[in-house]
This record gives structure tokens, C-alpha cells and sequence, in this order.
């Protein structure tokens, strides 16, 4: 594959990221998957180091403007971490294999499908959270022992999923977090979220470099498409309706969800 193709595949999913803020391993890996017939393996490895450092200068920017909570970063990894090496070390032991690319598919399939429909009901959802933070004057909040679990938790399963799909770290994290924390600020938790994506990917896409599963050259033409991409998205994104483009984008990723689920199921 040329080199230019997969900077363009790089430049569509940064401009969609820049525009709409949807998770970039939910289009990247389907469209490497799906477009490019990459195996799902070296697609995920790829697309995991690719998160991490595309996603770094945003959390540099969080922490400049304080619009980062790390304890809630520390709790997330707590369950992430330990999941995402125990998930490595179950890849490591079928290694790369049909086995393998099956399991990939049908994880990626439904991470993508899930990130698809909590985008489209984004708005009911933050209402919803809003609802819970005006209460009765007082934001209804759980007790700090029981946000604490269910972070660690969210952790686990937010850790295993992004290190066999190189999905939800971004969408389905800040899910879960906009649940558990619903007096905090959405803007932090985008921050905080950022930074454990970061740190977890990391860690996934290194796992799999060790098994071999990283094309470093992909790499690079996809950062090298994406960067400017980003900056254009922003761009669309001030001057376009921000929930027209998250629409369209969520539809896209509800059919290469449906069609990444259809390979794994046909073998």
C-alpha cells in the first residue's frame, strides 16, 4: 500500500476528530480493517500507538489550562493497567493467529457499534447528567468510596476492551465517567479521560509491538495525514452544526460496525 493512501486515511479520520470529537480508533482501525485489508492485528497495534501520540498535545493543553483531575486518571488506571497486561499477556499466548483476528473483529465490532450509539444520544445523555447535577438544588451525587470503585472497574473493562480493539479509550470511557462523576464539569472530564487514553494506549500498543503487530512506516504516514487533519477539522468544526457532522459520523460507524461484525461472524 502507498504510502499516501494511508496519509489520507489519516487526514479523513483527523479531519473527522478535529470537526465532531469522536474517537479516532473507531474510524481508524474499521477503515485499516474494512478499506485498506490490513490484518485486524497489525491494524490494532498500529492504531494504539497512533492514539497515544496523536492524543498527547491534547492532554498538554488540558494541563495547561487545569481542565485535568488526575485522581480520577489514577483510578481509571488502577483497573486499566493491570487489565490491559493481563489482556497482553492472553493475546501473547494464542498470538497471531485466525483466533486472534476473530476475537479482534468481533470486540472491535462491538466497541464501534457502542461509541456509535452513545454519540447520536450524546444530548439526552448530558441532559440527563444535567438533571442529576441540578437535583433539588444539590447535585445528587454517589458516595466518594463507591465513585472510587466504580472508576477502578470502569478501568478494567475500559483497559481490556482499547488492548483488543484500540477502542474505548475516548467515547465509552468518557461514558462511563460522565456517570459516575455527574457534579464535575464535562470539560474536565474530557481532560481526564484524554490523559488515561493516552496512558493506556501506550501501554496497549507497546504490548503489541512486542508481538510484532505494529507497522511503524503505516505509522507514520497516518500521523502525518492525521496532524494536519486535526487542525482543518477544528476549523469545519467553529463554521458546520457540531451535531449534524456527529450524525453522519456516528451512521459511518454504525456500518463499519455492522460490517466488521459480519466478517468476524462469517470466519
Amino acid at each position: 500500500m502507498d504510502g499516501l493512501g494511508f496519509s489520507l486515511a489519516g487526514l479523513v479520520v483527523g479531519t473527522a476528530v478535529g470537526a465532531t470529537g469522536v474517537g479516532g480508533g473507531s474510524l481508524m482501525t474499521p477503515i485499516l480493517i474494512l478499506f485498506y485489508g490490513i490484518s485486524p492485528a497489525v491494524a490494532v497495534g498500529t492504531d494504539l500507538l497512533y492514539a497515544s501520540i496523536s492524543k498527547s498535545y491534547g492532554v498538554l493543553l488540558h494541563g495547561r489550562n487545569k481542565t485535568l483531575n488526575w485522581n480520577i486518571v489514577f483510578w481509571m488506571a488502577l483497573g486499566s493497567v493491570p487489565a490491559s497486561f493481563a489482556t497482553l499477556a492472553y493475546i501473547h499466548s494464542i498470538g497471531v493467529s485466525a483466533e486472534l483476528d476473530r476475537l479482534i473483529k468481533l470486540t472491535l465490532a462491538v466497541a464501534v457499534i457502542t461509541t456509535a450509539t452513545f454519540t447520536l444520544f450524546q444530548q439526552p445523555l448530558l441532559r440527563w447528567v444535567n438533571r442529576l447535577r441540578a437535583g433539588d438544588g444539590e447535585p445528587r451525587d454517589i458516595s466518594r468510596r463507591t465513585q472510587i470503585t466504580l472508576t477502578v472497574i470502569s478501568g478494567v473493562l475500559v483497559g481490556s476492551v482499547v488492548t483488543i480493539s484500540s477502542v474505548g479509550a475516548g467515547v465509552i470511557g468518557m461514558m462511563l465517567l460522565l456517570w459516575i462523576y455527574p457534579r464535575h464539569t464535562p470539560i474536565s472530564l474530557v481532560g481526564s479521560d484524554l490523559a488515561h487514553a493516552v496512558l493506556i494506549t501506550g501501554i496497549a500498543g507497546l504490548g503489541h509491538a512486542q508481538l510484532g503487530t505494529v507497522n511503524y512506516s503505516m505509522l507514520g504516514w497516518l500521523l502525518l495525514g492525521a496532524l494536519p487533519g486535526i487542525w482543518i477539522g477544528s476549523r469545519i468544526g467553529f463554521r458546520l452544526e457540531a451535531l449534524q457532522l456527529k450524525r453522519v459520523i456516528s451512521v459511518i460507524l454504525l456500518i463499519a460496525g455492522g460490517m466488521t461484525m459480519a466478517k468476524a461472524l462469517a470466519g
